[in-house]
């Protein structure tokens, strides 16, 4: 559908495909350098296959209720993605079982890869994955689908989440009501979905000879640096160390808001004396001034977004029958990445497209590198990379905002970031519970999102009268429905990110080349060492947290002291 991509080969002829994956099969190994070129080979027409595949993705999740793009989108689900998993399996096979040693220096990460692949593979799986895809093209379509009427008119729900951040509390009500209203048009299917869900994943796990869905995820995302025992005593954590510091942020935004306690409309809300910041007018004006923050930083960064957009790789502005979210998606061919995200004029714009930049940023420092599996990087690196960007790019906002601005858009984005900790470990803590807990019920879920909810909630919130909305949150976070248990590697990221702005603060020519050096290595090297690169600690101790907390509090502190007057 659209010229965004390279499509290299006809992806309905899964015939040829087959004829060149039983070569790659064949292939006799006579030597190590025969099975590197070999590797290379593979890699290359893997590439151009992905470059496709992406692409339709790009064009499904931009056009959602076209219904050629919809039958393209779901030959590839069906079809040729079923038919990639059983030709990589062999192909996997065929390296391990190889007689020429690869130099475990150079391809170690690879082979353990690998392995653990082979040992998840299941034939039975592929079938199930076909359903699994399925059900989760089914939940774009409904969210993406949606809108809800405000003054006449009827508005995608990312149109109407910046009214949100209106000074006057009864309209502000009176969204969240509405956006809360248009998702419980589609919450019995909804739920219904993630039912069908559950049982695929419990069955994909129990074929693989694991005992949850949990345990076969973090096998499947090459888990090894952490575990799930982590990720609980991270929660722990962040319940010690962070709902406090959002007690205080909160006794202080309901100060500002001139309100007793803060309402689940008021999070966003900027106080009766000011006005929502309205950094960009246009998705060009958006372009434009992010071209000119990152240039600030680096002028190849600025060079990236400006090529990008002549391209056509920047899909920014929202619209009817656009999937809700954002995302950049890689292309290996072109060597370039594509934006996705739903633009509506408010700040929140301004930091999701630097984050997907850096994210772009990331795919240009590994286009050179030779194989797919170096490109391939871990999330929580990936995630660095974009968490990075934003606050490497605070100090730059002037090209949006008004000194007075640039101060109010810093203490937000901090105040937000140790906000955000409980959100994203919920979500990791909830999707435990659910897969621990198989043959749970719809309703049993609900309740247990909603007592994690509360187990993180400061004594300033205060949820009366939505205690459904609380419960049903969830519904909302797409990474649940299509890639579960891709959620934990933002607040790890974070951490990072945190880590990296306090070198920043200290030397910015440092912080910003370590982050240069970190995003060269791509899937290279371990999470550790792509942290060390960087100058960090792949760290998320309770100690670790505790004094990030303290760093943030105290950039805080100075921000709220420091009000720019005239400006």
């Amino acid at each position: 559908m659209s010229n965004v991509y390279v499509e290299t080969h006809d992806m309905r002829d899964t015939e040829t495909m087959k004829t060149r994956f039983e070569e790659f099969l064949a292939a006799p190994f006579h030597t190590v350098q025969e099975v590197e070129d070999w590797l290379k080979q593979v890699s290359d027409y893997q590439d151009e296959l992905r470059e496709a595949i992406d692409g339709h993705y790009i064009d499904f999740q931009t056009h959602n209720q076209d219904k050629e793009v919809q039958e393209t989108y779901q030959f590839d689900q069906e079809h040729v993605l079923p038919l990639l998993k059983r030709y990589e399996a062999q192909l996997d096979q065929k390296l391990l079982s190889s007689p020429h040693a690869l130099d475990n220096n150079v391809y170690g990460r690879l082979i353990r890869s690998k392995q653990t692949a082979a040992e998840l593979y299941r034939e039975e799986n592929i079938d199930l994955e076909v359903k699994e895809d399925r059900l989760a093209t089914r939940y774009f379509e409904l969210t993406g689908a949606l809108t809800a009427e405000w003054e006449g008119e009827q508005l995608t729900l990312p149109q109407l989440f910046p009214l949100l951040e209106d000074p006057d509390r009864t309209k502000r009500k009176k969204v969240y009501d509405q956006l809360f209203g248009a998702l419980g048009g589609v919450e019995e299917e909804l739920q219904a979905i993630m039912d069908e869900l559950m049982v695929i994943r419990e069955q994909k796990a129990a074929n693989s000879g694991l005992a949850n869905y949990r345990d076969y995820m973090f096998k499947k995302y090459n888990r090894f640096d952490y575990t799930p025992e982590d990720c609980k005593e991270l929660a722990d954590s962040i319940r010690e160390h962070v709902v406090p510091a959002i007690g205080r942020i909160l006794s202080k935004k309901a100060e500002e808001l001139g309100v007793e306690s803060i309402r689940p409309y008021d999070h966003r809300a900027v106080p009766l004396d000011k006005e929502p910041l309205r950094p960009f007018k246009t998705g060009d004006e958006l372009v434009e001034k992010t071209g000119r923050v990152l240039g600030e930083i680096s002028p190849r960064f600025s060079e990236l977004i400006h090529l990008m957009d002549t391209k056509g790789l920047l899909d920014l502005e929202t619209r009817k029958n656009k999937s809700p979210g954002g995302f950049c998606e890689s292309l290996p061919v072109s060597g370039l990445s594509f934006i996705f995200m739903n633009a509506s004029g408010t700040h929140g714009d301004v930091t999701t497209l630097i984050h997907e930049m850096g994210h772009c940023i990331h795919n240009d420092f590994k286009r050179t590198l030779p194989l797919a599996f170096d490109r391939a990087t871990p999330m929580e690196s990936a995630e660095l990379a974009s968490m990075g960007m934003e606050l490497l790019s605070m100090d730059h906002w002037d090209h949006f905002y008004s000194d007075e601005q640039v101060r109010q858009a810093k203490l937000d984005m901090l105040r937000d970031i140790i906000q955000f900790f409980p959100s994203g470990i919920r979500v990791d803590e909830f999707q435990h519970w659910m897969y621990e807990n198989p043959g749970h019920s719809k309703e049993e879920r609900s309740e247990e999102y909603g007592r994690i909810v509360d187990s993180y909630l400061s004594s300033e919130e205060d949820w009366s009268g939505y205690e459904e909305v609380k419960k049903k949150q969830w519904l909302f976070v797409l990474h649940i429905f299509e890639v579960p248990f891709y959620y934990i590697e933002y607040v790890i990221a974070q951490l990072g990110a945190l880590q990296l702005y306090r070198i920043y603060k200290e030397d910015p020519d440092r912080a910003i080349e370590g982050y240069k050096e970190a995003l060269r290595l791509g899937n290279t090297a371990s999470l550790s060492d792509v942290y060390e690169a960087a100058g960090l600690s792949f760290d998320f101790s309770a100690d670790m947290i505790k004094g990030l907390v303290a760093f943030v509090e105290k950039e805080i502190a100075e921000l709220e002291g420091s009000t720019v007057k005239n400006s």
